[in-house]
């Protein structure tokens, strides 16, 4: 049996829109092996699809019928960790899974940069399917001849990666329906300095500019009203001495970059977002994963 292991993404990180993410210590794993028919079982009673259409069988099953190679089935066992519908990359984490179980199965037909760029055509997203695969800090552009170029830099593990998960879901269409058709050229030359400061600062250590590298006008002034609480949990960040806060992904996540010293950052955000009667909402303590998606 196939096992493997797929952390989750943060993507956009503020500036960075459909361009940068990166990988952290949440992860999912899937177990994997072939059978004649279908069964799917999901290990710790999240609900998943338990047949054809869940996400990891259609994405192996595809894989298989790239290769050339008879299909006859799959036995699939899931643990999903990464919350689902909450800018995570959970759909990612699924293909990824799907992706390097079912070429593990096949002898390993494509190479990782192969299944780079089968993992973005199928997600459509290479900020989020990329870093999950490839870990670290990722900047990836999807070409229109469905190629991704992508420059993965790995990050020092002097920062944490906090998640504000609120009980509530934000679909990614809800939250690309949100944004506006055209912009002006103006902000988008404002996200590309920021986006390049933000590249360069995670890597270069020189977090005094997150804050400003973060500051984004493509997407998060118009998906900010779709998550109750958003600007009240940025300004705690802030005022808890957060580098950076942004909206993870599309939403409803929201994630502070954080000095790894300030070691009380999570019992003070706990304890003011439950002053706030956020009491539904979750915190994690994560960290870079710099290696991606692992079979084990």
């Amino acid at each position: 049996m196939v096992k493997v292991k797929i952390p989750a993404t943060s993507a956009n990180i503020g500036s960075g829109f459909d361009s940068l993410g990166l990988a952290v210590t949440l992860y999912n794993y899937v177990f994997m092996d072939e059978y004649d028919g279908l069964q799917i079982n999901s290990l710790d009673g999240i609900p998943i699809p338990s047949d054809e259409t869940n996400l990891v069988y259609t994405t192996a099953k595809s894989l298989y019928e790239l290769c050339g190679k008879p299909f006859h089935g799959l036995r699939i066992h899931q643990e999903n960790n990464i919350p689902m519908a909450r800018g995570l990359g959970s759909s990612s984490a699924c293909i990824i899974g799907g992706l390097l179980g079912a070429n593990e199965l096949l002898g390993r037909p494509l190479s990782r940069n192969e299944l780079v760029d089968l993992a973005a055509k199928m997600e459509g997203h290479p900020d989020n399917s990329t870093p999950a695969l490839v870990g670290g800090l990722v900047t990836a552009v999807l070409t229109d001849c469905g190629r991704v170029y992508y420059v993965k830099q790995e990050i020092k593990h002097d920062l944490r990666f906090v998640t504000f998960i609120p009980d509530f879901e934000l679909k990614t269409s809800v939250a690309r329906a949100a944004l506006p058709k055209e912009i002006a050229h103006r902000d988008g030359v404002y996200n590309l300095s920021r986006a390049a400061l933000m590249s360069v600062s995670l890597y270069s250590g020189n977090y005094q500019n997150l804050r400003v590298a973060a500051d984004d006008r493509l997407h998060q002034p118009y998906r900010l009203g779709l998550i109750r609480g958003a600007q009240q949990v940025f300004d705690l960040s802030y005022r808890l001495g957060a580098y950076a806060a942004y909206i993870s992904g599309a939403g409803s996540t929201l994630m502070a970059i954080v000095d790894a010293k300030i070691i009380d950052f999570e019992q003070k955000a706990r304890a003011a977002l439950d002053e706030l009667g956020f009491d539904g909402w979750r915190i994690k303590m994560l960290e870079i994963d710099n290696h991606g998606a692992q079979l084990f």
